[in-house]
């Protein structure tokens, strides 16, 4: 589950630098919330959006965007495979042992 807090948005936000893509909050007339600039990794994003709106939309672009997971850090790692499982885990919690 997605928790929709501005720490979240900052992970977000440091996934898609790992992955070189630029998240840019600009106004516009933008249908889904979001433009992606043509043959550029730059996603534009409606700055009128709230927290939860612009996360959301960070995943349907990530849903969409072409990455290797190589260069990306151990905790955004975690992280992605916790957004493709659609759980997100805390940083702070422990997995259930068995």
């Amino acid at each position: 589950m997605v928790k929709y807090t501005t720490h979240f948005l900052k992970k977000l936000e440091t996934l898609f630098a790992e992955l070189d893509y630029t998240i840019r909050y600009e106004k516009g007339t933008f249908q889904s919330g979001y433009c992606m600039v043509e043959n550029r990794k730059i996603a534009v994003v409606n700055k009128f959006f709230d927290t939860e709106s612009r996360i959301n939309v960070l995943l349907e672009v990530l849903g969409i965007i072409e990455y290797s997971e190589d260069s990306l850090s151990e905790k955004s790692l975690k992280m992605l495979k916790a957004i493709r499982n659609n759980s997100i885990i805390e940083e702070n919690e422990e997995e259930p042992s068995n």
